[in-house]
């Protein structure tokens, strides 16, 4: 007759996972979406608290259906901001992340005050280093969720994630000492409360600008003094409604000596004002190593290539670019080719047919260049897919 120890040392041989270290077993958990993650409990009495120590969360709010389902787990996936609170309540162990996705149908249900208590009790009880909270919007009217003040409380942060939301400027903040990854993204934010967060995180890294409405405006050189040693800057939207440049000098003040890689997708740069200030802002950049450029008009390079004959690019390896002129392409790329002795890539996105584009390469190939061993690819736009009519039976 089997005793009791007997039965659970053949329970244990066949699961092994229970017997994996706590590190790992957390590991794994956090690789889970929390909810599932939770769902553990109900595993075994051994498992009924190991998902409390996980330190990355994870939700996706949806909203309840008034109707009671049978089927429970379906149930169960629907998760509103009480359950997130019930969840950080019967946490125990430290949480270092916590990402916040605001699904579509849980749009109506937003509570302000709800989100606020739950980043407050994040604030006095978990060193959060990672907050996410995306209010995706797949619709094509954008709601932007009211930020709560309370995360900028938050003086661990090293990465902030932000989608959707309304920021307003805070009433008591004190910095984010560590932080050094920021994205802003689809947000409503004045230039003057980001110039004001911006300068009081003075370890910043990455940032990506995505600013959908600010109200006001900032110099381009206000904007630069608050990353003393960025690496990684992306702007995307139109910038130039809130971003401006009295007038362009042959070189902007700051100096962005620490940035490694620059990406400007669709800036309403036009013109010769535009060009040069794109060739300033790349100037005052002098260890940029890739770049990535989309313009969404055409820039007049032709006025500028004797202001800039001193221009180089020591660094640059790699160049994208997408632009609408296969003209503007081809200025561009040569004024670059001709200034860059490292460069090792560069491709460019084209919306022409195949003899255009052969023509620009044949350009490209034959321009002086600084890196003989730089290699230009193009690619094009794909067409979209030919429709066919069929008819019914």
């Amino acid at each position: 007759m089997k005793t009791r120890s007997m039965y659970k040392a053949e329970r244990l041989s066949v699961d092994r996972i229970s017997t994996l270290p706590q590190p790992i077993l957390e590991t794994i958990l956090s690789l889970l979406p929390t909810e599932e993650a939770a769902r553990t409990s109900i595993l075994s009495r051994e498992w009924r608290y190991k998902w409390t120590n996980i330190p990355n969360l994870r939700f996706q709010l949806h909203a309840r259906t008034s109707e009671l389902s049978p089927d429970i787990e379906s149930e169960m996936k629907y998760m509103d901001m009480y359950d997130v609170y019930r969840v950080l309540l019967l946490h125990q162990g430290p949480i270092h992340q916590l990402t916040l996705v605001i699904e579509d149908d849980y749009r109506e249900h937003y509570d302000y005050f709800e989100l606020d208590q739950i980043i407050l009790h994040l604030s006095r009880n978990h060193p959060v280093k990672v907050l996410a909270l995306d209010g995706r919007d797949d619709s094509e009217d954008y709601v932007w969720y009211k930020l709560p003040e309370s995360v900028f409380t938050l003086h661990h942060l090293t990465d902030l994630y932000l989608s959707t939301f309304d920021i307003d400027h805070p009433s008591v903040f004190n910095g984010f000492g560590g932080l050094r990854n920021l994205d802003l993204s689809y947000v409503t934010i004045s230039a003057q409360t980001l110039l004001h967060v911006l300068s009081n995180c003075p370890s910043l890294k990455t940032l990506s600008l995505d600013i959908w409405e600010s109200g006001d405006t900032c110099t381009m050189n206000e904007l630069l003094k608050c990353l003393p040693v960025i690496e990684d800057l992306t702007m995307s939207g139109d910038v130039s409604e809130w971003l401006v440049i009295d007038l362009v000098p042959k070189e902007l003040p700051t100096s962005l000596i620490h940035l490694k890689s620059l990406c400007l997708n669709q800036m309403c740069l036009t013109g010769s004002f535009g060009s040069a200030f794109l060739v300033a802002l790349i100037k005052c950049s002098p260890n940029v190593e890739r770049m990535h450029l989309e313009m969404e008009y055409d820039l007049d390079f032709s006025t500028i290539k004797d202001k800039y004959s001193d221009f180089w690019l020591e660094h640059l390896s790699v160049l994208g670019i997408c632009f609408g002129s296969t003209d503007l392409e081809t200025e561009f790329v040569k004024f670059i080719l001709a200034r860059s002795p490292r460069l090792k890539k560069v491709s460019i996105l084209t919306v022409v047919d195949r003899k255009r584009e052969s023509k620009m390469l044949k350009t490209l190939l034959r321009a002086p260049r600084a890196s003989p061993g730089a290699r230009i690819t193009t690619w094009r736009v794909p067409k979209p897919p030919r429709r066919v009519a069929i008819e019914e039976c």
